[in-house]
């Protein structure tokens, strides 16, 4: 591998970000072929960031200073994942030696946490993370959350040429700020429309086109024979994923004069950081190469209150019932992206849906957000279920055994995973605790799979059944890490009916294909540098990619039930 020199990088970066990232930020010596067709999954090759050597005193928003610093931002091509065979949910002495792969029954894949961002908007969280702290405050990769999404759906495409997707969904915080404009550049890139990704004044910093975040592209948009589904997420429909934003807050959006809060170390004993001021949140200033951080820090700091460079009404923050009203002002299938009519007057964003008419199986959107109403809480970050919702997902899971259908739940939040309470962890004042909801969960032997996102990581749960003589009780959690993070990578599932009738979910992570020297790949150096400046290591390190072979036993019924559907898989 070839050490990259950093006068040349220091320099590159002064000429712009295209003839930087020519090179790829890549360590190896094997550039990637223009023409190549093949379409690599984390099963054939990884992304593994650099080690570095040197720690400096580096905060977050200083971009043109990372290549000063051997390692940052960059990465090399590692090994394939393999794709582990797991069998937690099994009996003790079951054995697979003799098992074979009978026939496909469905093929999808799930995409999570696209925190699509208007880097512009007066409305931001800023000051919770320009000089470290919280990654989802700041990170330079919210300049380019459109580009990376755009690489994703192109993905996505080509897997699609390889071998057909059925369906495919979204887990969640589409928006990074439940803003109009950011819900319609996600929309309006599954759509394959043209982007700008630029609110108030258009700027372009470095003069031409198709060369910096803020000039406009033409999405591919994901292929018009791919049904794709929605689920909501807690930054879809709370500030920055957090906070209720009462009249104060909504008029920041549409406004100038950048957000003044209140204490961030807010808690359930002090006032709304909405009803108090102090701390102006910051913004970026759209106009400069690196996106330069304005208007943030203490008020007894400025003079006059810091202001954007325009005001723009579709930075408007959505309702939970317009925000579901815009996914029926799409181009691709289905209308309403799951969503019905009454989902968008009542703001409740649960339904269910079946893929193939020949197989099956069901699965249930589950909105497991916090509600806006739910009292006693510092903030709105947590997976929650209100007692209405609890009560349906219920009835539809009765439904779903009562009618011998294979069940998974897509939610946003996981379950089983973080302590209740804990910052990614359950509301302790939902009308069901985890506990019990995994409890309750574990009577429906037809619930194979529970996929979720939210936490930006990969991690595979088995949620054992607590009853060792019925082991079709139990069930597996898959969560899908974020576009916006480091791994940014999203999954492709595959079930399998097996030759002795149990079924098998093969889970598989995928990198975007991100050419050298394009957007795409300027974010995934932004990501990479952002992980080694939190010295974050995810699960499954070094790079973060997890694929696995996820068993299931099913009842006898179930078994013979499904024992001859499926397309037979080829020897």
């Amino acid at each position: 591998m070839k050490k990259r020199n950093n006068f040349w990088i220091s320099l590159l970066i002064g000429m712009g970000f295209t003839l930087l990232f020519n090179s790829g930020c890549r360590k190896d010596d094997n550039p990637v072929n223009p023409e190549e067709t093949r379409v690599y999954t984390t099963l054939d090759r990884t992304i593994i960031p650099a080690v570095v050597s040197e720690w400096p005193v580096l905060y977050p928003y200083e971009i043109s200073r990372y290549p000063s610093f051997p390692g940052y931002g960059e990465w090399s091509y590692g090994p394939g994942a393999v794709c582990q065979k797991r069998l937690d949910l099994m009996p003790a002495a079951y054995s697979s030696t003799s098992v074979t792969k009978a026939a496909n029954l469905l093929r999808y894949f799930t995409f999570s946490d696209t925190h699509i961002t208007d880097e512009e908007s007066p409305a931001s969280a800023i000051y919770w993370g320009y000089k470290g702290g919280i990654s989802g405050g700041y990170s330079p990769v919210c300049l380019l959350s459109t580009r990376v999404f755009d690489a994703a759906v192109r993905t996505i495409n080509a897997l699609h040429k390889e071998k057909p997707f059925d369906f495919g969904i979204s887990l969640g915080d589409a928006c990074n700020n439940m803003q109009y404009n950011e819900l319609r550049w996600y929309i309006d890139i599954l759509d394959g429309k043209k982007i700008t990704p630029d609110s108030g004044i258009k700027d372009d910093p470095i003069p031409g086109p198709d060369n910096d975040y803020q000039d406009e592209f033409q999405a591919e948009g994901l292929n018009n024979t791919i049904p794709w589904y929605q689920t909501l997420g807690n930054h879809d429909h709370f500030w920055t994923g957090l906070l209720s934003p009462n009249d104060y807050a909504r008029s920041v959006y549409i406004g100038d004069e950048i957000l003044n809060i209140g204490s961030i170390y807010y808690n359930t004993t002090t006032p709304q950081p909405f009803d108090t001021r102090g701390f102006y949140m910051g913004s970026i200033d759209g106009s400069t190469r690196y996106g330069d951080i304005t208007g943030v820090g203490e008020q007894a700091n400025f003079a006059t209150p810091p202001k954007v460079l325009s005001a723009d009404a579709n930075r408007r923050s959505l309702l939970r019932e317009e925000w579901i009203g815009e996914f029926f002002n799409s181009t691709s299938i289905p209308n309403g992206h799951g969503f019905n009519q009454s989902n968008a007057s009542t703001g409740f964003a649960c339904y269910t849906f079946e893929p193939r008419t020949n197989i099956p199986i069901k699965v249930i959107v589950l909105d497991d957000t916090q509600s806006n109403e739910e009292p006693n809480n510092s903030y709105y970050g947590h997976g929650s279920l209100d007692a209405d919702r609890y009560t349906w997902l219920q009835n539809e899971l009765q439904k779903g055994q009562d009618e011998g259908k294979l069940m998974i739940v897509a939610a946003h939040v996981p379950i089983g995973v973080s302590l209740a309470g804990a910052t990614d962890g359950w509301n302790l004042h939902a009308a069901v605790t985890d506990k019990d909801l995994i409890a309750k969960l574990h009577t429906y032997p037809n619930l194979i799979l529970w996929i979720a996102g939210h936490r930006h990581i990969n991690q595979v749960t088995p949620l054992v059944s607590p009853d060792l003589a019925h082991p079709e009780l139990g069930f597996w959690e898959v969560e899908t890490p974020s576009l916006r993070d480091f791994t940014q990578q999203f999954r492709t599932f595959d079930l399998v009916r097996n030759s002795d009738n149990t079924v098998s979910i093969f889970a598989t992570d995928v990198d975007p294909i991100e050419a050298d020297g394009s957007l795409p790949a300027l974010s995934r150096y932004y990501a990479v540098a952002i992980n080694q400046i939190y010295n974050k290591q995810p699960p499954y390190s070094p790079s973060g990619a997890y694929n696995a072979e996820l068993v299931k036993q099913l009842t006898p019924e179930m078994q013979a039930k499904i024992e001859n559907y499926g397309k037979a898989i080829l020897k």
